[in-house]
């Protein structure tokens, strides 16, 4: 089982963040592993500063819940997650850092085919969804 944060982060229209990491095909929600003695808080403010260029302050981490499902990048592995809504400042404009290849604001009404991590079409969107 791989331990990961994740953020559930839309913008002024609703949308969703999702990033696609070098190398692979589905996208998924920001995030990524959490390091040995790093707290889940901790780790997901490395992780958004790292992948997409946010810099929030803790306070600004509203929890949602766990969720589990197939890796979508490591064949055999269960992903754990720990999932956070988080609403970044006005004007926010993410960049590709680290090992993202690209960013794309997902639309539920436009995006139906769009290739997603397992993760996210059974954790992530449907807590998108709802809310």
């Amino acid at each position: 089982m791989i331990r990961v944060v994740t953020a559930i982060i839309t913008d002024a229209t609703g949308r969703l963040l999702l990033v696609r990491k070098r190398g692979t095909a589905c996208f998924m929600q920001p995030g990524g592993k959490i390091e040995p003695g790093e707290t889940a808080h901790a780790a997901l403010r490395r992780e958004l500063a790292e992948e997409v260029g946010l810099t929030i302050p803790e306070e600004e981490l509203h929890y949602v819940g766990t969720g589990a499902a197939p890796a979508a990048n490591e064949p055999g592995m269960i992903v754990h997650a720990e999932i956070f809504r988080v609403s970044p400042p006005p004007g926010f404009r993410p960049v590709c850092g680290g090992e993202i290849a690209e960013f794309h604001w997902f639309d539920p009404a436009m995006d139906r085919d769009l290739a997603v991590a397992p993760l996210t079409r059974e954790q992530v969107l449907p807590r998108f969804m709802s809310a």
